[in-house]
């Protein structure tokens, strides 16, 4: 897997679905519990700036930065472009980074931030009333590590419950049902309000 790539195509969904927001929606309900269309993208923005954090400094704050910037929009595209070109800078053989008291690859923090980026992604498309799926290959190798790097402990706190689907739903269906998302309606019950979960 070539995890900057991830990175880069999870960036791109989800700018896809920022680019849909229109000035004075920002204040949409979304899929995230008690988080609005505004907060939703601050915290995007926060995930952003943990993942440069990682990539440049090699740990990760517990606590995101102060929101209510004035231009959640034009703030998630500038930082999507600036964590693309640090990860592009990053050594070949990558490098350790430390979240709290734990140590963990670069590579591994990069899957975490592209399964939370995309779909937060999601979440924005659903907010602004234009649903997109997740392109079919990036939820397909996105499944697979949201499965393990979403446990029993995370649920009700960073995550809803999974949500069932039909036999044969497309990956995206099944990605955004794992993490407690319902495909039916942005009712507030996909993820919890936390800080970066890098």
């Amino acid at each position: 897997m070539n995890f900057g790539e991830l990175l880069e195509r999870s960036l791109a969904y989800a700018l896809g679905s920022v680019a849909e927001t229109e000035p004075g929606s920002l204040g949409r309900a979304t899929p995230c519990a008690q988080w609005d269309l505004r907060e939703l993208l601050g915290h995007l923005d926060d995930a952003l700036d943990a993942l440069y954090e990682g990539v440049t400094g090699g740990r990760i704050g517990l606590f995101p930065g102060a929101g209510g910037r004035p231009d959640p929009v034009c703030d998630f595209r500038r930082r999507a472009c600036v964590l693309l070109g640090a990860w592009a800078a990053l050594p070949e053989d990558g490098r350790r980074v430390t979240v709290g008291d734990r140590s963990l690859d670069a590579r591994v923090m990069a899957a975490a931030g592209a399964v939370e980026i995309t779909v937060h992604g999601w979440d924005v498309a659903q907010a602004c009333g234009r649903p997109r799926p997740v392109p079919d290959a990036l939820a397909s190798e996105l499944l697979p590590v949201a499965r393990c790097l979403v446990g029993d402990e995370d649920r009700g706190v960073r995550f809803a419950e999974p949500v069932d689907v039909r036999p044969g739903a497309l990956a995206s269906d099944r990605l955004v049902a794992f993490l407690g998302r319902r495909l039916d309606s942005s009712s507030g019950r996909g993820c919890r309000t936390s800080p970066p979960s890098l």
